[in-house]
């Protein structure tokens, strides 16, 4: 589909809107697992609608050839280079940022997400779902936002509960599992066109050096090793260390083997020492092919 353009308060997405940005030379989604979610476009200055693209009006597009078409939200717009110009859109389940939620304390997933909406310090057009059993204790002490306590921070619902986020509009659904496994193999001479592989130790936080602090009665307590390290870091020539405050985690003087457990299992739990791995690969989807179409349902891929 064309992408569709919208004013910055629509909500329905039931009409074209402003109109169709059918000029569009390139309109990519991009989504990562629990992570970002945004679209670039690439847009001709002389292109039917290019005057009506503000920052802020929300742009209508497919993802992907299987999810329906989702609202993003313009950011940012570039200086026209050659008489086209780069549009750059966040999902709009990015409006969560700006919706503060109220302190709370859930037992549940099911628990957590529903008092989000219901703590919402502000008008919240976002609905919460999910499937997620998992039992946990979520406490939020003060006010934050929306998206920001959904995940991505230390102790949020994605960190207490675990799962996998599906924005869907104005409905956030936590899954266990948002996709299915499928009996499909990629290979090259079948279906891959390319493949990259990278891996990143640049960043690679191999330790941390923990601490716990009451500034009222002027206690402290740290190690005498001064750091934890990641089981693995000996395989590392140089390393990098960050501080790991643990203040909040005891209210009075904990012991030094405390504080050392406590590094030791943070540690475990963040993976640290471990390098970045990616691996990049574009492949036919031959769902859409013609030699596959009588076992469509399974080659499908999304």
């Amino acid at each position: 589909m064309k992408p569709i353009l919208y004013p910055a308060g629509e909500t329905e997405f039931r009409n074209n809107g402003l109109g169709r940005l059918s000029e569009a030379t390139k309109c990519l989604v991009t989504e990562e697992r629990n992570g970002a979610y945004e679209l670039e476009m690439r847009y001709p200055v002389d292109g039917i609608h290019f005057s009506d693209i503000f920052q802020r009006s929300i742009i209508l597009a497919k993802p992907n050839p299987v999810d329906d078409p989702q609202p993003f939200r313009v950011y940012r717009i570039t200086s026209p280079l050659s008489g086209i110009v780069t549009v750059y859109a966040e999902h709009i389940s990015y409006d969560l940022s700006g919706i503060p939620v109220s302190p709370f304390t859930a037992t549940s997933a099911a628990s957590a997400m529903d008092a989000l909406e219901a703590n919402a310090a502000v008008t919240c057009p976002f609905t919460f779902w999910t499937d997620v059993t998992t039992v946990a204790t979520y406490t939020q002490a003060t006010p934050a936002s929306i998206r920001q306590r959904l995940g991505g921070v230390e102790g949020s619902v994605l960190d207490q509960f675990g799962g996998e986020y599906e924005w869907d509009n104005f409905t956030v659904k936590l899954h266990k599992n948002r996709g299915v496994e499928k009996d499909i193999t990629l290979r090259y001479g079948k279906n891959i066109t390319d493949l990259e592989q990278e891996e990143n130790i640049a960043n690679t936080v191999t330790g941390v050096v923990p601490f716990w602090i009451n500034t009222d009665r002027s206690e402290s307590v740290t190690l005498p090793e001064k750091a934890v390290y990641a089981s693995n870091a000996s395989s590392y020539s140089t390393h990098l260390t960050e501080p790991l405050d643990l203040s909040a985690e005891y209210r009075d003087k904990p012991t030094v083997e405390q504080l050392r457990t406590k590094a030791q299992i943070y540690v475990n739990k963040t993976g640290f020492g471990l390098p970045k791995i990616s691996i990049q690969v574009s492949f036919i989807n031959l769902a859409d092919t013609e030699e596959y179409r009588d076992i469509l349902p399974l080659q499908e891929c999304s």
